[in-house]
């Protein structure tokens, strides 16, 4: 087993799921609650690299990470490397290409707490953050957790956006799909089949940790609804 590609996957995937926790909640909780001018252009490049092909979505990521434009400029002048071909590019393009798979199940969780509880709580004199944190946040969490599973399962497997930013580049950018590819290359199926066997287990948890979760908000939706 090539653990340092294990490693290196799996520091993606917790990071990713680490930074989207935040934004996925702000966004969601925006989408959920406000209507504004503009929301559904807004949602639907969110759900964009849910349909646009990895080659795409890879090739506008490409450009706009080059030194020839504003972000990569910046991050060049500020670090003094690029970000295409390092950890730092991969993570970026991770985050948005996870972003509907946290924004989409979080806002759905936000949505589904009735507006009289809210309305309720703030009757009893609770702030907007205080019902967030006390009210929100406990009726919200399956989606959320849900949310989380699925970016980190959707992370570990991704492959094109990945090898088009992030290259091939051992203990650097070479995540566990890229291996797997490598390997077949070469036809070393024993080490394909056993990363590949790690990837099939983690994804089918996931789907089972997923699918729980998902009954958990159904039953909480019920049981409100009475």
């Amino acid at each position: 087993m090539d653990w340092q590609t294990v490693f290196l996957s799996f520091k993606l995937a917790f990071l990713t799921m680490l930074i989207l926790l935040p934004a996925g909640i702000l966004i969601s909780r925006l989408l959920a609650y406000q209507r504004f001018h503009g929301r559904a252009l807004v949602l639907t490049c969110i759900v964009l690299p849910l349909v646009l092909p990895p080659t795409v979505l890879g090739f506008y990521l490409l450009h706009a990470f080059s030194e020839q434009v504003a972000i990569g400029h910046w991050y060049q002048q500020l670090t003094g490397h690029s970000l295409i071909f390092t950890f730092d590019g991969l993570l970026l393009a991770s985050v948005l290409f996870n972003l509907p798979f946290a924004v989409i199940p979080m806002q759905r969780a936000f949505a589904s707490i009735p507006a009289d509880i809210r309305e309720a709580a703030w009757c009893c004199g609770l702030s907007n953050l205080r019902t967030f944190w006390q009210i929100e946040l406990p009726l919200a969490w399956p989606g959320i957790l849900a949310a989380l599973i699925l970016v980190f399962a959707h992370t570990l497997g991704e492959f094109g956006v990945v090898l088009m930013i992030g290259g091939n580049i051992p203990g650097e950018t070479r995540t566990a799909a890229i291996a797997i590819y490598d390997y077949l290359q070469v036809l070393n199926n024993s080490a394909a089949g056993k990363l590949s066997a790690l990837l099939l287990l983690l994804s089918f948890t996931s789907i089972v940790l997923i699918n729980v979760l998902n009954s958990r908000m159904r039953h909480n939706e019920y049981r409100h609804s009475i």
